[in-house]
């Protein structure tokens, strides 16, 4: 079991729950699960080789220059600890707000796919929005190597499925 004590985002918990209307235990099983598949060993200085993102909760080099600029966190620093707890938080904050405000339920489920896909692109798999290109090619990579192939038609309900029992 991975631990988070003396992160920046652990002490923000407690508002983070409130704010998406679930207790702190609940949130805190949620980061500590999307840590885990982000990471498995939850270490700061993971890389994806075939994505290029990075640290304990895989944030793409885009979104972390996006962030350290809304965040005032020099970008050339985004990459430390503490860094990447803050904008973690901030991406979790920015997520929780989307899903409440296109009626989505907060759950490990839902915060996962909003990481995974971003915001708008879970809202438009929830929302059986026509699956653009870029979405397919996202579901696909996000799912294990023997559910790849789905058939395009499938592709929105098998992702679903798949992640929702995965984050049971």
């Amino acid at each position: 079991m991975l631990l988070f004590a003396g992160t920046v985002s652990h002490a923000a918990y407690p508002k983070l729950a409130k704010h998406a209307g679930v207790s702190y235990a609940k949130m805190d099983d949620i980061v500590k699960s999307l840590v885990k598949i982000e990471t498995t060993t939850g270490k700061y200085t993971t890389r994806n080789k075939s994505s290029g993102a990075y640290g304990r909760y895989q944030v793409m080099p885009k979104t972390a220059k996006y962030y350290s600029k809304k965040l005032h966190i020099p970008v050339a620093q985004w990459k430390k600890p503490r860094n990447q707890d803050k904008i973690f938080k901030a991406i979790m904050t920015d997520n929780i707000k989307s899903l409440k405000r296109n009626g989505h339920r907060v759950s490990a489920f839902s915060i996962y796919g909003s990481h995974q896909q971003g915001a708008g692109g879970f809202n438009a798999i929830m929302k059986s929005k026509s699956l653009s290109k870029r979405l397919e090619k996202n579901l696909r990579q996000n799912l294990p190597s023997n559910l790849k192939r789905t058939a395009r038609a499938k592709l929105k309900s098998t992702w679903i499925s798949y992640w929702k029992k995965r984050l049971a």
